[in-house]
C-alpha cells in the first residue's frame, strides 16, 4: 500500500422516519467505501440499499477474478483497474436488485442511490448513481465531487431554473437515476490523485438535501480534523434541520502517501453508459453465483450452531446431574 488512511461512519434514522433505509459499507481490506439511500415501501428500500452494499462487496472479494476475466463485463472507457471493477460491481448490484424486485411483489419498485469510493495506488475512484454525494474537504474548502441525478438538478444544470428557484421547487428530491429500477444503469465515474490530509465525505441526501454546502463546510471546520466528530456533528446538523430523512455520513482521511508519480492525473468525470445486451447473461451468472455463496454460508452457519449446541451437551448433563444431587442432598438433610 502506498497510502494510509483513517475512516469513520454512521447511519441515523433521523427524527421522523420509523425505519432506516440507508446502508453503508466500510471495507478496509479492499479500501472500499459505500453509502446507499434506499427507496420503496414496506422496508423494500432497506433491502435494496443493503443488497447494493453486499453485492459490491462480493464482487471485490469472492468474484473479483471471475468478473475481470470477462471482457463483456468491463466498461469500455479506459478506467483505472479497480475503478473498472467498481463499475462492473455496481452494474451487477443493479441487476441483482432489479431481478429480486420482480421476483417478490413485496419488493416491487425498490431501488437505491449509491456513492462509492475505492482507493488504489495513489488514486481515489468515485462512482455514483442518484443524489447521494461525495465531497472532498481540502484545508477549509469543500469541493463537491458528484452531480445529483435529480429532476431539479438537471433543470438547474440546463439553465432553466436558478439555484434560488431550485431550492423552492416542489419535488426537488425526485431522482432521475437509481440502482434496481431498470435492468441496466448509467454510472458516473471519476478518479482523483490522493493527497495527504484530504478528507472525503460520502453522504445521503438526508444531509445534503437539507443543509447547504456552506453549513456543511462550517461544521467540518469546527471539528479540527476529528473524523468521528465530523460524522456526529453532520448528523446533528441534519437533525437540526428537522431530521425528516434518514442520514448517513462516512468520512475518509488520507493520513500519509508516497509521492505520486508525475503521470498520475485526474480522470473524468464521465458517464459510463449502460452495458450491452451481451453483458446481461454474464451478470445473471454472477448474481446466481452470489445466491449460491449466500446459501452455502447460511448452511455453514446452521451447521456451526448445531455443532455448538452438541459440544455443550456434556456440560449441560453434568450441570443437571449436579443440580439433582444438590436437591437430593437438601431433601435428605431436611428430613433429618
Amino acid at each position: 500500500m502506498k497510502f494510509t488512511y483513517s475512516v469513520a461512519g454512521r447511519s441515523d434514522r433521523g427524527l421522523v422516519r420509523a425505519g432506516n433505509e440507508d446502508s453503508l459499507k466500510i471495507d478496509r481490506e479492499n479500501d472500499l467505501f459505500i453509502v446507499c439511500d434506499g427507496m420503496g415501501g414496506h422496508q423494500a428500500g432497506e433491502v435494496a440499499s443493503r443488497e447494493a452494499c453486499d453485492v459490491i462487496g462480493y464482487c471485490f472479494t469472492d468474484l473479483a477474478e471471475k468478473i475481470t476475466a470477462h471482457p463483456e463485463l468491463n466498461p469500455p472507457a479506459e478506467l483505472p483497474q479497480r475503478g473498472a471493477l467498481l463499475i462492473s460491481a455496481i452494474r451487477i448490484a443493479n441487476r441483482s436488485i432489479y431481478i429480486h424486485s420482480r421476483a417478490n411483489s413485496a419488493l416491487s419498485g425498490m431501488g437505491t442511490t449509491l456513492v462509492a469510493m475505492v482507493l488504489e495506488e495513489n488514486l481515489a475512484g468515485i462512482a455514483h448513481v442518484g443524489d447521494s454525494r461525495v465531497y472532498r474537504y481540502v484545508g477549509d474548502r469543500l469541493i463537491r465531487m458528484t452531480s445529483d441525478h435529480s429532476w431539479v438538478s438537471e433543470l438547474q444544470a440546463s439553465g432553466q431554473v436558478s439555484p434560488e428557484e431550485a431550492a423552492r421547487m416542489a419535488g426537488r428530491n425526485v431522482i432521475t437515476r437509481a440502482l434496481g429500477v431498470n435492468e441496466r444503469v448509467d454510472v458516473d465515474f471519476r478518479s482523483e490523485p490522493l493527497k495527504a490530509g484530504d478528507i472525503f465525505i460520502l453522504c445521503t441526501d438526508g444531509l445534503c438535501g437539507y443543509a447547504e454546502d456552506e453549513e456543511i463546510r462550517s461544521v467540518l471546520n469546527s471539528c479540527l480534523g476529528d473524523l468521528n466528530a465530523m460524522v456526529e456533528n453532520l448528523i446533528k446538523l441534519a437533525n437540526e434541520h428537522g431530521g425528516q430523512d434518514n442520514v448517513t455520513v462516512l468520512t475518509v482521511r488520507i493520513d500519509s502517501i508516497e509521492k505520486p508519480p508525475e503521470d498520475i492525473k485526474s480522470f473524468g468525470p464521465v458517464t459510463v453508459s449502460k452495458e450491452g445486451e451481451e453483458a446481461l447473461a454474464f451478470e445473471n451468472s454472477i448474481v446466481n453465483t452470489i445466491i449460491d455463496i449466500r446459501e452455502k454460508a447460511a448452511e455453514e452457519d446452521i451447521t456451526i450452531t448445531a455443532d455448538s449446541k452438541t459440544s455443550h451437551l456434556p456440560l449441560m448433563l453434568i450441570f443437571l446431574a449436579f443440580i439433582v444431587i444438590a436437591v437430593l442432598f437438601i431433601i435428605f438433610y431436611s428430613g433429618d
